[in-house]
């Protein structure tokens, strides 16, 4: 057995560990590959999050035209041009990935790189399977950074019909004129803003009463109503069976009226992710599992096994690339200096879903705050009602603010609309660094007619005490 001064288990933010002060450890990293090309770097590099946000800034210019009508502009879409659209963003991708494998294969002497699947076979210890077969390495230190895979459900026929994931969906060799996408999801929402705007048809399926249902309960009553406009939203179903029947894929339903057959020429699954720690054998290693099958850490990353962290998707409640990072230069400081750790800071994590239209959020959800019986007061500013909206002629989107009524210090907030992941940025600033609503609105300038005013009005508008 070859042993290590660290082994890193997997080449997303896992592989970003490593800098010039690890010049002299004896370092590992070991991929099994992500996606069909097997390619390194992880999840977001290649079939997450940059590629997706890729595709949706190609989405939003092709829907552009639909909105020119109302602002007096006729505008028409003339033809997508699917392999081009793909071939340009994995043009870009795939050499990025392929970059990163060989800038650690080739410059830097200290790290062996091992391709293949990998399991625990004991405490610190881990079998390889590689081409040439079976290794089994241990080291000093582990860091399991192995991420995480789309969830695939138990629907009777499944396995017999071929379907795609977020991992696979964005190399299609050509569009289908329908889509069927499981899933009211991130994933799902995203996917079917991309796919509806290139020109196909999609049919939505959700098994609750509404899209984006862990958003704030007015951001996904606003998002259901305006997704039921562009796709075909069946709620409230229970998938029964799925079949092929030629080139058809034919998903059987049980709704609120009885059954039914939605049809389309591709499937898309997109039911959620599921942690990697079963695949690595976790509990096998030593490593403590949470409930959900994720691997147990504490606020400086460690797991239950002494010398060995966790992070990112794995082992996080937060599956979102910037809190990966994050935890990354947690570990990292911790490795080089084990005597004065420090902690992991997640108490305002933003997320935004980038469908049409876009949605951001950080805090605490109505909902959430009326569960924990935490005190709030809130505020709604519509986009219509500042001058960049009446520029934009947006009538759906808004901003919506929660906070303590006594200090004004947010709690939460949430925005639907344009440049909602943009907009919300300056708010998750006050919420980390204590920053109170009337403080925020009235001690800077705001550009006028900037869409900051979004934000403006709403800091604005809370009834604070």
């Amino acid at each position: 057995m070859r042993h290590f001064d660290l082994v890193i288990i997997g080449s997303g933010s896992g592989n970003s560990i490593l800098d010039d002060r690890f010049a002299d450890w004896d370092v590992a990293i070991v991929e099994k590959g992500i996606g069909p090309n097997d390619a390194y770097g992880g999840t977001c590099l290649n079939v997450g999050c940059i590629p997706t946000k890729m595709f949706v800034h190609t989405a939003d210019v092709a829907s552009a035209p639909g909105s020119g009508a109302k602002l007096g502009v006729d505008l028409e879409l003339r033809d997508v041009r699917w392999p081009d659209v793909r071939d340009r963003i994995f043009g870009r991708i795939d050499p990025i990935a392929a970059g990163g494998r060989r800038y650690r294969a080739e410059d830097n002497p200290n790290v062996t790189l091992y391709s293949g699947t990998a399991r625990f076979t004991g405490v610190k210890q881990l079998t390889v399977q590689t081409a040439d077969g079976p290794e089994t390495i241990t080291a000093d230190r582990f860091v399991v950074a192995a991420g995480g895979r789309p969830a695939i459900p138990a629907i009777p026929g499944l396995d017999e019909v071929d379907h795609y994931t977020s991992d696979t969906v964005m190399r299609l060799e050509r569009l289908p004129r329908r889509m069927i996408i499981m899933g009211t999801g991130f994933v799902g929402a995203e996917f079917a803003h991309v796919f509806s705007a290139l020109g196909v048809e999609v049919t939505m399926i959700g098994r609750s009463g509404r899209v984006l249902r862990s958003e704030d309960t007015d951001v996904s009553a606003r998002f259901t109503e305006l997704a039921a406009q562009r796709w075909d939203l069946r709620l409230n179903r229970k998938e029964i069976s799925v079949e092929r029947e030629g080139d058809l894929v034919r998903l059987h339903l049980e709704g609120p009226e009885g059954a039914e057959v939605v049809e389309a020429e591709a499937l898309l699954i997109a039911v959620g992710r599921v942690p990697n720690a079963d695949l690595l054998d976790a509990a096998e290693g030593g490593l403590e599992l949470t409930g959900n099958g994720k691997i147990k850490v504490d606020a400086t990353q460690r797991t239950s096994v002494d010398g060995v962290w966790a992070m990112g998707d794995i082992s996080s409640d937060h599956e979102l690339k910037h809190v990966a990072n994050h935890e990354m230069r947690v570990v990292q400081h911790n490795l080089l200096h084990p005597e004065t750790p420090i902690e992991s800071d997640h108490r305002f994590v933003p997320h935004a879903v980038f469908s049409a239209p876009q949605i951001a959020s950080v805090g605490l959800t109505e909902q959430v705050a009326q569960e924990r019986d935490v005190e709030y007061v809130t505020s709604v500013q519509d986009y219509a009602g500042i001058a960049y909206g009446w520029a934009m002629e947006d009538t759906t989107g808004f901003a919506k603010l929660l906070a303590d009524p006594d200090t004004g210090q947010l709690l939460g907030a949430h925005i639907i609309g344009p440049q909602a992941p943009t907009l919300i940025q300056p708010l998750i600033q006050a919420m980390q660094f204590g920053l109170d609503a009337s403080s925020m609105a009235r001690g800077q300038y705001w550009i006028h007619p900037g869409m900051p005013e979004l934000i403006e009005n709403a800091l604005l508008n809370l009834p604070l005490n």
